[in-house]
């Protein structure tokens, strides 16, 4: 079985050590560990029986939750089988311009949707490591090319102000930003651009409510966009994307609002006292941020400590060879409870001290 790409891979860990995928501790994937919240599982306990039908193809109540929820006509939203269904059809959308361009290192999934319908790739290097990293963006004066950003940027977690967006937003034929974690940063902090969206008919953001409410397996996310581009991406894909568990999930998800705040609470303290503890491991260097995911630099190889952590301790890390320019001097560790980040914790002090 190939290197997965992405975090999360439980199957290929599992093959690597010859265990049982129950048995290994996934820090790979950036999930939130407190969930998915009660008021989820009920509502998908309820919606057994809408499996005798097909789900609504409008998903209509699931728009007006959503609709409800950023203060939005519920024509302005497009429910999706995860954020990754529409990165597709952006990726789609963006290879109708003359390029497009994608920050370096990054999300590599951007490139699988943009190269299926063979867009003209520029990838832009991200100096996510100088004082000023997020000026790089004032360089491109290109109105007629197309830029997808991801805010907070995976993997580095740092976190793009509306302020620094703007000109963007004036300067590109189209504009899709993935904010797939904002729902991590405090709320007094995020800089979602959804505020903007009615401005900005080349707008489009991406979100994602799998990881905020630990549903990766059942797949759900949803667009922002004015409502002919997303008639049109409608048009382009296939009936009922997003399965009724999934809508009933993504409904009581989005009403619970104590779970949202109990995991904001949990992470401020969780992520600290992780950031803390890893900078006294030596040679690790993990790197502050906003969201629920430490990048830290190492100075064994990624790829090493991987394979080490997981034949000793059957605790999956997720290396950084996918993302451009960081290779194997980095690995990203998703901030999880602490018992577990304990655990994490344990395993690289042995293997840092040997």
């Amino acid at each position: 079985m190939k290197r997965p790409v992405h975090g999360g891979n439980l199957v290929w860990a599992a093959e690597q050590i010859g265990c049982p995928v129950s048995s290994i501790l996934d820090f790979s994937a950036s999930i939130n560990p407190l969930g998915p919240p009660p008021s989820v599982l009920a509502a998908i306990q309820g919606a057994l029986d809408s499996l005798q039908h097909y789900p609504d193809p409008n998903y209509t109540q699931l728009g007006k939750t959503l609709s409800q929820w950023h203060q939005l006509p519920p024509e302005w939203i497009l429910p999706g089988n995860g954020a990754a269904e529409l990165l597709t059809w952006a990726g789609r959308d963006l290879a109708q311009e003359k390029q497009t361009y994608v920050m370096i290192p990054g999300f590599k999934d951007y490139w699988r949707g943009l190269q299926a319908y063979g867009a003209n790739i520029v990838p832009v290097s991200f100096p996510w490591q100088t004082p000023n990293a997020l000026n790089f963006l004032d360089r491109f004066q290109d109105t007629d090319a197309g830029i997808i950003i991801n805010n907070p940027h995976n993997p580095t977690g740092q976190l793009f102000t509306r302020e620094r967006l703007l000109p963007v937003l004036e300067r590109f034929k189209l504009v899709v930003v993935d904010e797939a974690f904002m729902d991590f940063v405090p709320p007094a902090q995020q800089e979602s651009l959804i505020p903007l969206i009615a401005d900005y008919p080349n707008l489009v953001i991406v979100r994602s409510l799998t990881k905020f409410y630990t549903l990766p397996g059942l797949r759900l996310g949803y667009a922002i966009a004015h409502p002919q581009r997303l008639q049109k991406w409608q048009a382009w894909r296939d009936p009922w994307p997003v399965n009724s568990l999934a809508v009933a999930a993504g409904i009581a998800a989005i009403k619970d609002e104590v779970f949202a705040q109990q995991t904001q609470q949990w992470l401020l303290s969780a992520r600290e006292q992780l950031l803390t503890s890893l900078s006294q491991i030596q040679g690790l260097t993990p790197l502050p941020n906003f969201v629920n995911f430490l990048l830290v630099e190492t100075q064994i190889p990624s790829s090493q400590l991987q394979q080490e952590l997981l034949q000793m301790y059957r605790i999956l890390i997720r290396d950084c060879l996918s993302f451009e320019t960081l290779g194997d001097r980095y690995f990203r560790v998703a901030v999880r409870t602490v018992e577990d980040n304990k655990k994490l914790l344990e395993g690289l002090s042995d293997i840092c001290a040997e």
